[in-house]
């Protein structure tokens, strides 16, 4: 597939979407793009989208802004609604056996928890925990955040290397019971579709209104 059929122009902008598995990239998210999917976990994530924007950056058409979608689990937040990631971190790393505080990449000048400072208006925001795991039950005892998925925080770091904003969406998909089956993680993600849409207008909107600068 062409770059050209992935990059959404707008207001002589070019937004790229970008989404971890088929399955949360329903009827309603169809109707608007066409995104870059990378796979599930952050080595898929990041391999996919760092190839992408070294091709593009080589090729001098970057995306002025990344937009990520997909779904979540939290135990706190409410189930089927969509927040937008004010910050995340990135729960595999410990080196602590080091001396290096848990949760901070050893030999690397970068926080922790890395902040997404560019925010749709009118959309709630929350903290988000990146990791390889599956969360469910007992598990989340662990996540110092409101929310977790797979991929966030790799993209957050593709995007920071290009120096392209970034902005992250995510549908709470499962987290208030203990997960056993994939349905129990896909069995909302039609409603998370239909409300990912009306983010991705607020966002269209925003940019050819200048309230959303890309890059």
């Amino acid at each position: 597939m062409k770059s050209s059929d992935i990059m959404v122009p707008i207001s002589g902008k070019k937004l790229l979407f970008v989404m971890a598995a088929e399955a949360e990239y329903g009827p309603h998210l169809k109707a608007r793009f066409v995104p870059l999917l990378t796979g599930v976990g952050p080595v898929e994530s990041a391999i996919s989208l760092s190839g992408f924007l070294a091709t593009m950056a080589a090729q001098n058409t970057p995306p002025d802004l990344v937009i990520s979608l997909g779904s979540a689990g939290s135990r706190t937040l409410k189930q089927t609604h969509v927040y937008q990631v004010k910050s995340v971190s990135y729960r595999d790393m410990d080196a602590s056996a080091l001396g290096f505080e848990k949760g901070l990449t050893p030999f690397l000048d970068i926080p922790k928890i890395l902040r997404l400072p560019l925010l749709i208006p009118g959309v709630e925001s929350a903290t988000l925990s990146t990791g390889a795991n599956i969360v469910s039950g007992s598990t989340y005892d662990s996540i110092d955040a409101d929310m977790v998925d797979m991929e966030t925080f790799a993209l957050q770091r593709c995007c920071m290397i290009y120096s392209i904003p970034h902005v992250g969406l995510r549908g709470i998909s499962d987290g208030v019971s203990e997960l056993s089956h994939i349905a129990d993680w896909t069995e909302y993600l039609d409603i998370i579709d239909e409300k990912l849409a009306l983010c991705v207008d607020t966002i269209f909107s925003g940019v050819k209104s200048g309230l959303l600068p890309a890059r």
